[in-house]
């Protein structure tokens, strides 16, 4: 794979990004092999973007008073490893090398608790709005970074949320152009 334009990655942390560290995350075993990247997608309010709830949530700050729909969400301890929003700027939350909270009950070719083994990134967005062009070249941008650092991802090892989580979860929906995602991600080969 080449080294073009990909995000340099330091203990597990892309440096050329925003970081605002999660307290919810998990240190990996040593024997915690990272073979998984999962897609995912998030908005809150469901639908409106450019808000500064996901960040909120991430960090354990969410005033479940701001949304009325916030309520399902107190106490709730989640995280990602890194959130793409809109315009394509990128935050990551937790370490490469930890365990983000974001796949909950899930199973990839056999195995369970797919939190033990992947890495998880969150788009702004969700399953019926149609994601902007730029959060598709920053995902395959993180994603050939993370399989240059973590080479046991493999093309065929990147999934959506709703393919190890079937019948629990939809995202990142159907709306979400794998292809297109691959196209941007075969630049970066």
């Amino acid at each position: 794979m080449s080294n073009k334009n990909l995000f340099s990655i330091n203990d597990g942390w892309l440096t050329e990004v925003i970081q605002h560290p999660s307290p919810f995350f998990t240190p990996r075993l040593p024997s915690d092999s990272i073979e998984l990247l999962v897609v995912h997608n998030i908005s809150l309010p469901a639908g409106q973007f450019n808000t500064p709830y996901i960040n909120d949530l991430f960090l354990g700050k969410l005033d479940c008073d701001a949304d009325k729909t916030f309520s399902d969400l107190k106490g709730v301890e989640v995280s990602a490893h890194c959130l793409i929003k809109r315009d394509g700027t990128i935050t990551q939350y937790v370490s490469f090398n930890d365990k983000a909270w974001h796949a909950g009950i899930s199973e990839f070719k056999g195995k369970d608790k797919c939190n033990d083994f992947s890495i998880g990134i969150e788009l702004e967005g969700c399953d019926d709005i149609a994601y902007e062009d730029i959060q598709y070249k920053q995902l395959a941008k993180v994603a050939a970074s993370i399989q240059q650092a973590y080479p046991l991802i493999q093309d065929s090892h990147i999934k959506g949320h709703c393919d190890i989580a079937p019948g629990r979860k939809t995202d990142p929906g159907d709306i979400f152009h794998w292809q297109i995602f691959h196209q941007y991600l075969l630049a970066y080969k």
